[in-house]
């Protein structure tokens, strides 16, 4: 597998990607993706604070209205059997199952299934329809409830309307009003080409690019043909469980989703998908936004086409029942082909009472059918007992569904801090990442005191509390220094984290958290506070660090090892490291990791800067470190890049050499990372600001506020 296949990052860094004036020059870096969501874009103002907004939101009164929406059947998209539940738990599952573990992104947080490419995905048709039908609840609720929040909670109330006990919900997803450019959805130019691209071997799905989840472009999980779209259950299994896998699921979770999400509703293939209009992004203006539309002939009720795949999986398909197993393991089942031509598995031998029912005429019944993906739950000698164990056992079937469920649709919307509503549950899980919260009440000044009176250097300082807090992910807000979680495993391991200088600087704050009543996280960030303003000071200038105490300490317990995995750090631009060569260029993995970090291209310029002339490089090298008083906040490296003096030239692999005009000689060396701030247009503007002679103060002042960011990225209870 190539070195591009492991890489987790947004593969979207260079203009090539989508058409611009700038695709004359399809390597320059692109710096859009983090300035996508800019306030401009925003038509709720910069004030608009949703998690406020939330509390003049009456839920009872939600609840109902979604209750009575799932039965209100409208003529222009009625209802399959008079109820809306498999449609809207299909528009649910599609936002939330985008989340794959590797990034953070997709997922249900944002809203960004009203946007494309998602809103036009193939696997998305005619959740358009579900989306409109939900707008004059939107319309009633205005700013009290997001899109992404109603898109969600449709499922669930669903579910509940249905007979299904859920676990509870929660709202504060905050709308977004652009798409997000930054996931990366695949490199194909078509939609569901062939998935070989994908993987470094079929046969091995583990070889599947990273960090894509989904098999085929447009699909947001397997496909449900098969491999390809050729039927073997076995070899589909092995893609459901690498897939599921990389959504955060384990076998029982995956089978119990697959069960649950197919116990209700049907797929829709009675008809030719040739006579489908465009997607919506793609329709003519006539269409209102909508897409796939038909226009030759009848195609609504039991005339729709959506997946091609044509029936329901049940008898009872607008009920939570264990109807999925009972059919499953009740019969034999045979290849067939669906009216619109789509590969499908349909019982040889079935009572036709355990038929379910026309969609429109409850005198007509027609033959269930499964999907690959479902006779994988039975073929896979794995899910297949799990399957066993939910036929024989239907409460505990429901009872780890509606958990699933619940992970499914919450795992990107943060740490519990953020839940809000009446049915929050108060468990508290363990991929919730739970951190206790911490004491505030101690005496900030006194312990950094104490910290100062170690022998720790400001690198040492500043790196620990940079690498405690550059694992936060803004894409599904995991990480972070709160929770000190850099002590733990595997953090502590990371090669990224430098483990023996890591060692030493923890056994010098781990007694004077002991000590002061602090948490550790919070001292690892108040000693990365007094390095910046050791630097500060060597710089000649007189400036505090802000710092919020309260961040708490987790317990190894309270961490799921593997669900961390995902988040270290296989470079970081910020501190001159990459853990081996890339065919993805430095500066794109900086820009991942910027955009990760919630971070402005100026914030990034000013922390490059000021990181390289404190000395906090990664196992102390000198790339980049363009100044003769490292550890002082100086703007030496900006007065360097821009210096005509000097003359960069290749010294070796992704290295270069800084080399003096009038006499040759070596004055520093430099990474692509480091030469990046002084080629880009923008970025060099950027720099060019920080090198005027007037800019020393201003320089670290905005140094400052973007530290004091990246530390606070996770302290969502100030």
């Amino acid at each position: 597998m190539s070195d591009s296949a492991k890489c987790p990052v947004v593969h979207g860094g260079l203009t090539n990607v989508g058409a611009s004036n700038m695709d004359w020059w399809p390597n320059a870096l692109n710096l859009d993706i983090l300035h996508q969501h800019d306030t401009k874009t925003n038509p709720l103002g910069k004030d608009f604070n949703y998690q406020e907004e939330l509390k003049k939101l009456d839920v009872g009164a939600l609840k109902k209205d979604l209750h009575a929406l799932m039965t209100d059947s409208q003529p222009w998209w009625p209802a399959d059997w008079g109820h809306y539940g498999g449609l809207m738990i299909r528009l649910s599952w599609h936002a939330a199952g985008t989340y794959r573990t590797a990034d953070g992104r997709g997922g249900g947080g944002t809203g960004n299934q009203r946007f494309a490419p998602l809103n036009s995905f193939p696997d998305n048709v005619n959740l358009d329809k579900a989306r409109r039908l939900l707008w004059p609840i939107k319309k009633k609720y205005g700013n009290s409830v997001s899109w992404a929040d109603l898109l969600v909670y449709a499922g669930t109330i669903a579910y509940e309307s249905m007979g299904l006990k859920t676990f509870g919900f929660s709202f504060g997803r905050a709308d977004i009003w652009h798409p997000e450019i930054d996931i990366y959805w695949g490199s194909e130019k078509e939609w569901l080409a062939p998935s070989d691209s994908r993987y470094g071997d079929l046969s091995d799905p583990s070889t599947m690019e990273n960090p894509l989840a989904a098999v085929q472009m447009g699909l947001i999980y397997v496909n449900p043909e098969g491999v390809n779209g050729v039927p073997d259950p076995l070899k589909t299994a092995g893609q459901v469980r690498e897939t599921f896998a990389r959504m955060a699921m384990n076998d029982e979770e995956t089978v119990a989703l697959t069960a649950g999400g197919h116990t209700v509703g049907k797929s829709h293939g009675n008809g030719s998908a040739a006579l489908l209009g465009s997607a919506p992004e793609g329709a003519d203006i006539s269409e209102g936004g909508l897409g796939w539309m038909n226009h030759t002939t009848r195609s609504i009720g039991r005339d729709t086409v959506s997946s091609g795949i044509e029936g329901a999986w049940t008898t009872h398909p607008t009920k939570w029942d264990n109807g999925y197993f009972n059919m499953l393991f009740g019969h034999e089942w045979e290849l067939k082909k669906s009216p619109a031509g789509a590969n499908q598995w349909e019982p040889i031998n079935i009572k036709e009472e355990d038929k379910p029912v026309d969609v429109e005429d409850p005198s007509i019944r027609y033959n269930p059918m499964m999907t690959d993906a479902d006779m994988a739950m039975i073929k896979d000698p794995v899910y297949l007992e799990i399957s066993k164990k939910f036929h024989k056992d239907p409460d505990y079937f429901s009872e780890v569904f509606a958990r699933a469920w619940f992970k499914l649709t919450h795992r990107d919307l943060g740490p519990k801090a953020r839940y809000f509503g009446p049915d929050v549950p108060a468990e508290e899980l363990i991929w919730q990442d739970p951190t206790p919260a911490g004491k505030r009440d101690y005496k900030v000044e006194d312990v950094k005191a104490q910290i100062a009176a170690t022998n720790l250097s400001i690198s040492d300082l500043v790196s620990t509390a940079w690498d405690s807090a550059r694992t936060f992910r803004g894409s599904d807000l995991r990480g972070g220094a709160n929770g000190a979680r850099i002590r733990l495993a595997p953090q502590r391991d990371w090669q990224g984290n430098e483990p023996e200088r890591l060692n030493r600087v923890l056994a010098a704050l781990e007694p004077i958290a002991n000590s002061s009543g602090a948490s550790l996280a919070d001292v690892i960030v108040l000693a990365g506070n007094v390095g910046v303003e050791r630097a500060v000071k060597a710089a000649g200038f007189d400036h505090k660090v802000p710092f919020t105490p309260g961040r708490g300490d987790a317990t190894q317990e309270q961490t799921d090892v593997q669900s961390f995995e995902p988040l270290e750090p296989i470079h970081d631009g910020y501190r001159n490291w990459l853990k081996k060569n890339y065919t993805i260029s430095a500066e794109e993995l900086m820009l991942d990791r910027t955009q990760l970090m919630g971070l402005t291209a100026h914030e990034m310029t000013v922390l490059v800067g000021g990181m390289r002339v404190i000395g906090t490089n990664y196992g102390g090298t000198k790339l980049g470190v363009f100044t003769e008083r490292e550890g002082a906040l100086t703007t030496d490296f900006f007065t360097t890049l821009t210096d005509m003096n000097y003359v960069w030239e290749p010294s070796g692999d992704n290295l270069y050499n800084i080399r003096n005009r009038q006499t040759e000689a070596v004055k520093f060396t430099a990474s692509r990372v480091d030469l990046v701030f002084g080629s880009n247009s923008i970025l060099r503007a950027y720099a060019e600001v920080y090198a005027q002679d007037d800019s020393k103060e201003k320089f670290v002042v905005d140094f400052i506020a973007a530290w004091t960011k990246v530390m606070n990225a996770d302290r969502f209870d100030i």
